[in-house]
């Protein structure tokens, strides 16, 4: 087997990714965030921050580089530095930084309606900056902002330039579509003419997805020859996003076994669900690798062709990212979508049951109501008039009170296998002290409560007061997620409704 080339990825998340509309990660999160890139994820570099931006994010910078110092990471954290004299050095210096990456202008038009400066004058001012952070022990790499546009628009300039810096001690050369303006072909070409022409130089290619085209330029300035990409978890980014790092890693590995990058696949998911939180920009369920429903197989045809030779598998398997498969249930499930959840539940039901139970699916689907795993028993039980699936636990009575400057609390009556148990306790709100009531119950029972991993809120647009509002929480056990839904007038009733059917899987 031939050897295949490296291609070092850059995770820009804490810098462009935090450029995203109503963002703002926090000291503790950018270094949660940065820890997890570099220990689990294993992503070559990080960038972590623009200088001088602010006080909270000079000190995110010193809590990171403090703590990639002590674990040999400090050469893998960067930082977006300005042409600004000693500005942008100094601060850097101050936050603990040992890499900048200088931000200069890729295309004529920047150049010349931006700054309002010849080329020799930005190429002077240019090289001050960098022969003052080598002086002060920085490893400088630079951006050509605009270079898309640059090389469309004005070559002989970005030429010009580019024959400037492999003059310069610098490490790298960052070739960002800025705008996300160029099409694959584009990418392949304006990649292509510049690694070629400077075989010497390191070239980062560094996309936007303007128009959804993000993943698929990455493919194609890999293939011309970059040697680095830079991405963001999620897509983040300004208007449209970046390139997002878990899919441009499964299309490299799936579609360039030529290349190889040093990221772990099965950490992916975990780090995309945190960012996720500690973002609030939620994640499109429909998005590639960790979308709610990538995985998840809704026409009975496809569940039945999994069944029988795996007819609908492709290279792109869930366990690579930590995942599984799932069979969704609603109107066009069929017969054997319902089997794999009732297997998964290790629930038998006889050939004539199982026709009855989809038939009510399939009337659920056609009211737009939505089905989860957890209402199957409920289902069966309504259905087949039977006893077998009787609640082991049943939330008997509880009293929620709610009064101004006065902590939220609930007492509840709950029946645990015949056993009834009575507690009280305070909370953040009305639903978090039921938790913390519930919590009490099975700590004397010595038994362990799932995580609450999501909670979402769902109620008909143009609703009434009197709209019924469907809560779906989403739990994590013993190393699995499932979902329980409630539906009532009453938000926090139809919470404590599904936290009842969780206690019933448990």
């Amino acid at each position: 087997m031939p050897v295949q080339r490296y291609v070092e990825i850059m995770d820009t998340t804490l810098r462009d990714g935090e450029q995203t509309s109503g963002v703002s990660f926090s000291p503790l999160e950018k270094l949660t965030i940065a820890q997890l890139l570099l220990t689990e994820v294993k992503v070559d570099r990080i960038e972590i921050a623009s200088a001088r931006v602010s006080e909270g994010e000079f000190a995110a910078v010193k809590a990171i580089t403090k703590w990639a110092k002590a674990k040999g990471f400090l050469n893998r954290v960067e930082v977006l530095t300005f042409v600004d004299g000693a500005v942008s050095v100094e601060w850097m210096q101050k936050a603990g930084a040992k890499v900048m990456n200088l931000l200069t202008k890729g295309s004529l038009n920047h150049l010349t309606h931006q700054l309002k400066k010849k080329p020799e004058q930005h190429f002077e001012e240019v090289a001050a900056v960098i022969v003052l952070a080598q002086k002060k022990g920085l490893e400088c790499n630079v951006y050509l902002e605009d270079w898309s546009n640059g090389m469309r628009h004005s070559r002989d300039y970005v030429f010009q330039y580019l024959d400037f810096l492999q003059q310069q001690p610098v490490k790298r050369v960052m070739l960002p579509d800025t705008l996300g303006v160029l099409v694959p072909s584009e990418v392949q070409e304006y990649v292509t003419a510049i690694v070629q022409r400077y075989p010497a130089l390191h070239f980062d290619f560094h996309a936007h997805n303007d128009y959804d085209l993000g993943t698929a330029n990455v493919l194609e300035g890999v293939k011309a020859g970059a040697h680095g990409i830079h991405l963001t978890i999620n897509g983040m980014g300004e208007r449209a996003g970046n390139a997002p790092l878990a899919s441009a890693i499964a299309v490299l590995h799936d579609f360039m076994p030529e290349v190889k990058t040093a990221v772990a696949e099965k950490s992916l998911y975990h780090v995309s669900k945190l960012v996720e939180t500690f973002s609030g920009f939620r994640i499109p369920a429909n998005k590639p690798v960790v979308g709610e429903n990538v995985f998840t197989q809704t026409a009975g045809i496809h569940a039945d062709g999994d069944k029988k030779n795996k007819l609908y598998f492709s290279d792109l398997m869930p366990e690579r990212f930590g995942r599984q498969r799932k069979y969704a249930l609603g109107k066009t499930s069929g017969k054997a979508n319902i089997e794999n959840n009732l297997q998964q539940l290790g629930i038998q039901l006889s050939e004539p049951d199982l026709k009855k139970v989809t038939q009510r699916i399939i009337e659920l689907g056609d009211r737009k109501e939505m089905v989860t795993q957890a209402d199957l028993p409920y289902i069966i039980s309504d259905i087949l008039d039977s006893s077998r699936f009787d609640e082991k636990v049943q939330i008997q009575d509880y009293v929620l009170t709610h009064s101004k400057n006065l902590q939220p609390s609930v007492t509840i009556k709950i029946s645990v296998q015949g056993e009834l148990f009575e507690e009280h306790a305070p909370g953040d709100g009305q639903y978090d002290a039921f938790m913390n009531a519930l919590k009490k119950v099975y700590k004397r029972r010595k038994q362990e409560l799932p995580l609450l991993a999501d909670y979402a809120v769902r109620i008909p647009p143009g609703g009434k007061s009197d709209a019924l509002c469907e809560t779906i929480i989403t739990w994590s056990f013993s190393g699995k997620e499932f979902k329980t839904r409630g539906l009532d007038s009453d938000q926090t009733v139809s919470a404590i409704k599904a936290t009842q059917k969780m206690l019933n899987l448990i």
